[in-house]
């Protein structure tokens, strides 16, 4: 996680008033590609969740997806009046033309229309 994406969580964190929120990041099946990242503000923590103390708050990943993330790198780029979170995933080997969606060597995933 970049100094950039945290600074960036903990605003988002911050401005939602909750004080038990934690980002929680995972892969669904969906996509052009079969595969796309899952990112949210969560309350509820399942007993598979493992969970990290990132920059200033809490990272939650369901175990499932913790082998499609490893060795993730979430950045955050802001471009004149927008900007985004980045996924840098070494896992990827393919992925769609807008970037959206992903497949690793091991799994495609259940693609459908982006």
């Amino acid at each position: 996680m970049s100094d950039l994406a945290s600074a960036q969580i903990k605003e988002m964190l911050h401005n939602q008033h909750a004080d038990n929120l934690f980002l929680r990041v995972g892969v669904v099946d969906g996509g052009c590609s079969g595969l796309s990242y899952d990112m949210k503000f969560d309350d509820i923590q399942a007993k598979d969740d493992l969970a990290f103390e990132m920059k200033g708050f809490q990272l939650v990943i369901d175990s499932k997806s913790m082998a499609f993330l490893e060795g993730l790198k979430i950045d955050y780029v802001a471009q004149g009046m927008t900007g985004g979170f980045t996924m840098d995933n070494p896992n990827v080997k393919a992925s769609c033309g807008c970037g959206a969606s992903f497949r690793t060597a091991t799994y495609r995933g259940s693609a459908k229309k982006c």
